[in-house]
């Protein structure tokens, strides 16, 4: 058990450069968050569901982070800060790290059947601050989905999303080697198509071409004004 802890503890410290010491983790809301859901998991699966709700209600309360007692949470996991959702039907893989105001939200089915309504998250999985996956969609292993995404379909395996709703960059596959990637953000690959990076050079061609108009233009005025005062 304390094995087990301390293992927990030395993972969020490899993900996370702030803390000095394994207590600093302790006081994290996301690690106490963790534990109160493991509690409120046992009593759920138990069908013991207002006593589940009873503890989910005083995590969110002490923590600021909503875990429904249904969602199912693998090894290793860690929210680095709070105000995060994860719905009902959620399963979160191992060593998968979610950053601050993210949400595994349910889709709204129409023929009144729960089902499953919630992200799968494969192992080692990041989601950046602000992320929203939403439905019952498959996030494949270390995929990564960037600040302030909207998920709304699978994601591969390995993939880095972006934007609204989220598109893959042109990461290459072998970027998703790496063993962290804060905030699920790549900050030196290209997140847009070569083309956009093209466009952007011949708009500042043509506007370095405009501004020459513009001096020469300037000039022969000038030289009109005074041809006139000559005169």
């Amino acid at each position: 058990m304390l094995g087990n802890i301390i293992r927990y503890l030395d993972s969020v410290v490899a993900r996370d450069p702030a803390p000095r010491s394994r207590w600093e983790v302790l006081l994290y809301p996301g690690v106490w968050a963790l534990f109160w859901h493991r509690i409120a998991h046992a009593l759920f699966e138990a069908d013991l569901f207002f006593l589940a709700r009873v503890v989910n209600h005083l995590a969110r309360f002490l923590t600021a982070i909503d875990i429904h007692p249904g969602a199912k949470i693998g090894r290793n996991f860690f929210i680095d800060h709070g105000f995060t959702v994860i719905g009902e039907t959620a399963v979160i893989g191992d060593n998968v790290t979610i950053y601050q105001c993210v949400t595994l939200g349910g889709s709204n089915p129409t023929n009144g059947v729960g089902g499953k309504r919630h992200p799968t998250l494969l192992d080692n999985v990041i989601v950046g601050s602000g992320a929203q996956i939403i439905g019952p969609v498959t996030i494949g292993k270390r995929a990564r989905i960037g600040a302030s995404a909207v998920v709304t379909e699978d994601v591969p395996e390995g993939a880095t999303m972006i934007g609204l709703k989220a598109r893959s960059t042109l990461v290459k596959a072998e970027t998703w080697a790496k063993e962290f990637m804060p905030y699920g953000t790549p900050c030196k690959e290209p997140c847009e198509p070569t083309g956009g990076t093209q466009r952007v050079e011949d708009l500042e061609q043509q506007v370095a071409q405009l501004r020459a108009q513009v001096e020469e233009l300037m000039a022969d005025r000038q030289h009109a004004a005074r041809e006139n005062e000559r005169w």
